[in-house]
């Protein structure tokens, strides 16, 4: 179950909800490898959103469960850095942990960049359960 509270409780600038559907429907082929694998809570059983607004950004990947979001930099953020820097403290000053993967270690190892998922401390240990899932009745 999405963790309601931490989803809904981001800013977010409506204005660029249209923009975050062309992104999801545009098909970056390295978004798309790694969607393919966050999707459905293939990643320790997390809950991902793709192209999410969070206050006047788009972010690639977010994970309210773990107040995280995965960035993959790609050729769209080459000449960015300070712009990729400025987005980035914002971000973190709503408490968001962000991991950033290269596009092409996406491309040219997926494998490697998913234990470096599963490996990294802002995603390990089990996500919070919302509601009563086992209430102990047979």
């Amino acid at each position: 179950m999405r963790a309601t509270k931490k989803y809904k409780s981001l800013p977010h600038d409506p204005a660029l909800k249209a923009r975050a559907r062309e992104l999801r429907k545009a098909g970056i082929l390295h978004e798309v490898l790694l969607w393919e694998r966050l999707k459905s809570r293939q990643l320790l059983g997390l809950d991902f959103d793709r192209q999410k607004v969070i206050g006047r950004f788009i972010v690639d990947f977010y994970c309210a469960e773990k107040a995280v979001v995965i960035e993959v930099d790609g050729s769209s953020h080459i000449g960015k850095g300070t712009y990729d820097k400025d987005r980035e403290a914002y971000l973190e000053g709503l408490k968001l942990i962000v991991i950033r993967v290269s596009a092409v270690a996406v491309l040219r190892s997926l494998g490697d960049i998913m234990d470096y998922l599963v490996n990294h401390p802002a995603l390990k240990g089990t996500p919070p359960k919302e509601g009563n899932l086992d209430n102990g009745c047979d």
